[in-house]
């Protein structure tokens, strides 16, 4: 059967042809990334300059492979890790590539990567482009097969979002005095203690704020409607001054406002509420809170436009434990507030241990040894003074009031 050539041009022409024989898949020369992910001017500028100049060899990791095809779940953390000392510098890894990888988000399964070594500098190259035009996507060889997929829904992802995504709606940092006007459960229409999914609840707010319906419904039949259900309220403080940074709740469920309070009627009436998701069996005096907006964020590594100065791990997250591993949340005592964003990446220290020393003479002293770096973590969220961070690796497990750093 005689082989089909084409050249394709445009994201929306590509196709990736399943079962076939691939020699290469076209990246897409998109201005904008799929789902939001945005590139930084930081960022572009750090690939301008390795696109330039290349890469030092010194940079490289060890037994970084000469050729490497990539595969349906690999990220570009997780190459950037295969060629890079430090995986967070995955924007030169684009650099190296910058002149044929338009758009570092829209890398695809099929396609090969070479390492080339010039001068003391290394770059990375689509195989098979000698002879390309200038910004032309490569030379795609296929034979016809009838099962097709879009290629824009194979695009690697810097970081895989299922590891954050279980935790974005989960740690939420309120005021005191929001948690205060906070509605609660009262209980049930029966005798039942316990409530559940498909429960009808009733909840009551403060006399200065009770629950209402809201006065105009969006697009969203729960616009306005739809609230959390929490439980576990615990203050956050900063180790260093003492100051209350916000007190994190645990969402425990959802639910949505189907029927508003009557608190003038006589005797007062609780809202009317439908429990749309139990995590944990719900009870009377559970506290409700208006549902967050959904998070639309990159997670894109990267260090922090600014030096974070005292940052701290504040606390761990979820059940009590003194040390958390790889792939654990952890609180941090600096927020938006601080400049910290989704994304921003900062290596973990681990403070040294004190020993006692002996000197030529025999007479002891305490010394401290030096700090460590014992990981990276990158935050996923962040409040005006809290943010939470997925621990991304550590040697040996991070803990409350370990410290923060760039990750240089």
């Amino acid at each position: 059967m005689a082989h089909t050539f084409l050249r394709v041009r445009t994201l929306q022409a590509a196709l990736l042809l399943l079962g076939g024989s691939v020699s290469q898949i076209a990246l897409a020369q998109a201005s904008s990334p799929r789902g939001g992910w945005p590139v930084t001017p930081a960022q572009r500028a750090a690939a301008q300059q390795a696109g330039e100049a290349g890469v030092p060899l010194a940079d490289l990791r060890a037994g970084a492979p000469e050729v490497y095809v990539v595969k349906r779940g690999d990220t570009l953390w997780s190459i950037a890790g295969l060629y890079l000392q430090s995986p967070w510098r995955w924007p030169q890894l684009w650099g190296m590539n910058m002149q044929e990888v338009g758009n570092p988000h829209l890398i695809y399964p099929g396609q090969q990567l070479e390492l080339v070594r010039e001068g003391g500098r290394a770059r990375l190259r689509m195989a098979g482009r000698e002879g390309a035009a200038a910004g032309e996507p490569p030379t795609v060889k296929l034979e016809p097969r009838t099962r097709s997929e879009a290629l824009p829904d194979l695009a690697l992802p810097t970081l895989r979002p299922g590891l954050i995504e279980p935790f974005l709606a989960e740690p939420l940092v309120v005021s005191e005095a929001q948690l205060a006007q906070a509605p609660r459960l009262v209980g049930a229409g029966d005798s039942r203690v316990l409530l559940t999914r498909g429960d009808r609840a009733y909840a009551r707010g403060p006399a200065s704020a009770p629950m209402v319906m809201p006065e105009r419904e969006g697009n969203d039949a729960g616009t306005g409607r739809d609230w959390v259900v929490v439980r576990g309220a615990r203050n956050l403080r900063d180790p260093i001054s003492g100051q209350s940074l916000g007190v994190e709740v645990q969402m425990v469920g959802r639910a949505r406002l189907v029927r508003e309070e009557a608190a003038q009627a006589s005797p007062p009436v609780p809202a009317s509420v439908d429990i749309l998701s139990a995590r944990q069996e719900l009870r009377a005096g559970d506290q409700l809170l208006p549902m967050p907006p959904r998070q639309f964020v990159s997670y894109a590594p990267r260090a922090p436009e600014a030096p974070i100065s005292g940052g701290l791990v504040l606390a761990v997250y979820g059940d009590a434990v003194s040390t958390v591993g790889q792939n654990q949340v952890v609180a941090l005592n600096k927020g938006a507030a601080d400049g910290l964003a989704s994304g921003h990446v900062l290596a973990i220290l681990q403070e040294g241990r004190r020993i006692t020393d002996r000197d030529a003479q025999g007479k002891p002293q305490v010394i401290a040894l030096p700090e460590e770096r014992n990981g990276l973590l990158m935050v996923f969220r962040a409040f005006d003074h809290v943010a939470y961070a997925l621990v991304l690796e550590t040697r040996q497990g991070v803990k409350v009031g370990d410290r923060l750093a760039p990750p240089r």
